[in-house]
């Protein structure tokens, strides 16, 4: 059985992704705390924002799989505020700034956002083009009286 074959809730994800997050950041944070690596203050808003993105690409991906497609959308959107708010949290407890204060992010969070919901539409509208062409038959054009 492929990767991309498996059902996994959206839901169920977004709290893998969350975790994974939270725990990348704490990495980072021990990491500069122990003096191993000169991380930057802001650096687990760039966590943040990684793990949304790749939140964002792999759902898009593995709603194409989805076999309710309108379902799948909905808790994908509930999953995606789940991780920007959640991955947020844990960036502004990790290193207490705000995303008004974490400089460019703030737009960064807009822009995948934007992204994730052009993303995700065109794969629901590519979704429905194939169902569409699978229920037609193209034997041959129909011809017109003039």
């Amino acid at each position: 059985m492929s990767f991309f074959e498996h059902k996994v809730d959206p839901l169920r994800q977004a709290a893998i992704f969350v975790v994974g997050s939270a725990a990348c950041m704490l990495i980072a944070v021990a990491l500069r705390w122990l003096g191993v690596s000169a991380i930057d203050r802001i650096f687990p808003w760039s966590i943040a924002t990684a793990f949304l993105l790749l939140y964002a690409v792999f759902i898009s991906v593995m709603s194409l799989n989805a076999s309710s497609g309108l379902k799948y959308w909905g808790r994908s959107m509930y999953g995606f505020a789940a991780v920007a708010v959640g991955n947020g949290i844990a960036a502004w407890l990790i290193s207490g700034l705000t995303l008004g204060e974490a400089q460019s992010y703030r737009w960064t969070y807009v822009v995948i956002t934007i992204c994730f919901l052009v993303f995700l539409s065109i794969l629901n509208l590519m979704r429905k083009i194939v169902a569409f062409a699978e229920r037609e038959e193209w034997n041959a054009p129909r011809r017109r009286k003039r």
